[in-house]
């Protein structure tokens, strides 16, 4: 039923009243032969080919940095230790067995920096978000780098004779001691006694820490593993690079090259430095926003579609689906209408 107008109003003319619904309004069909223009949502996934080389330009300086640790921590493994004073009685504490080493130093780079660099660009290739991949990879090397600048400068630095140094320094076994001092003279060779003087702290933990403890940050803000949904299974797979890393220490004191204070300086050292460079590329894994990193949200601002992916952020209505979209949208003000002329008339119910 249509709303009359006052008796004093012109005829054909109608008060329009605030509360209710402006009147639709009916747009012409498009001519034969314009075709509508898909609406465009979001914007487009950021993808190397288009993004990877600002960012490196925009980052040029980490990169910068990134070569002189490297350089540095060439420097550090050259430099003589400092050799601390060794008596006698204290070599009844270094006389444990040389044993080979259970993880060969080779091996550290490739479960710490390539299989995490793995893992980043498989997630690259489902989500398509160059971002994530370039601060991973640029968190992830900063992270075994300082780690490694770190333990090789306190290495130099302490001197601190590994638990095997009895046979470092005499590997025939027959001790050689100064007659007043009673400190060791080593008659061992001069490159397996440099090394025997770096035992704090184990190079082998800090550096699983570092690379597998950024892995573990990456992986709970990927899982979303502090959702509070009680999901333990997604805990678990955060801390298994922790317990791989964890283990690579405890085999360390097996093999008789570092003490257990050695070991946990390590790894308090590995594990606190890659949290740090976690956290300056990404957002802490229980904010609403811990998906991406921090660069992705000027990319990209608009929160509900962050959570989706960025494949889902470049999206667009066919035109085929505007009539359905216009037909919502029409019967919502009818609703919202009807509603308020309810209101209007003093009705106690909405509908």
């Amino acid at each position: 039923m249509e709303n009359a107008g006052s008796p004093g109003d012109p005829p054909g003319e109608s008060i329009e009243s605030p509360l209710l619904p402006a009147p639709e309004t009916k747009m012409p069909p498009p001519g034969p032969g314009a075709a509508a223009a898909p609406i465009q949502l979001g914007v487009p996934p950021p993808y190397l080919r288009t993004h990877g080389a600002k960012m490196a330009r925009r980052h040029m300086y980490d990169w910068i940095v990134l070569l002189l640790l490297a350089a540095i921590e060439v420097v550090l493994n050259l430099i003589t230790p400092f050799h601390r004073f060794v008596a006698e009685f204290m070599m009844d504490d270094l006389r444990y067995p040389m044993k080979p080493n259970t993880i060969p130093v080779w091996a550290v780079p490739i479960y710490a920096v390539i299989l995490p660099m793995l893992i980043f660009a498989a997630i690259y290739v489902k989500k398509k978000n160059a971002y994530d991949l370039h601060h991973a990879i640029l968190g992830l090397l900063f992270s075994v780098l300082i780690t490694g600048v770190l333990t090789d400068a306190i290495k130099d630095g302490v001197g601190r004779p590994r638990p095997n140094f009895y046979y470092r320094c005499f590997p025939d076994g027959v001790p050689n001691y100064k007659a007043v001092t009673r400190q060791v003279i080593c008659h061992g060779d001069a490159k397996v006694i440099k090394e025997g003087h770096k035992s704090f702290p184990s190079g082998h933990t800090s550096w699983s820490f570092a690379g597998l403890g950024f892995l573990s940050w990456y992986l709970a803000g990927k899982i979303r593993v502090f959702d509070r949904g009680g999901h333990i299974a997604k805990l678990c797979i955060v801390i298994l690079p922790l317990l791989f890393a964890a283990m690579v220490g405890v085999s360390r004191v097996a093999d008789y090259w570092h003490h257990w204070q050695d070991v946990f300086a390590g790894g308090i050292l590995g594990l606190v430095v890659a949290s740090f460079c976690y956290l300056q590329f990404f957002p802490h894994p229980a904010s609403k926003h811990g998906l991406w990193p921090h660069a992705f949200r000027h990319h990209n601002p608009n929160p509900e579609t962050e959570n989706q992916g960025t494949t889902d952020t470049h999206q667009s209505v066919p035109p085929h689906d505007l009539s359905m979209v216009q037909y919502v949208a029409s019967m919502e003000m009818r609703t919202n209408g009807r509603a308020l002329d309810n209101m209007e008339a003093g009705s106690g119910r909405a509908w």
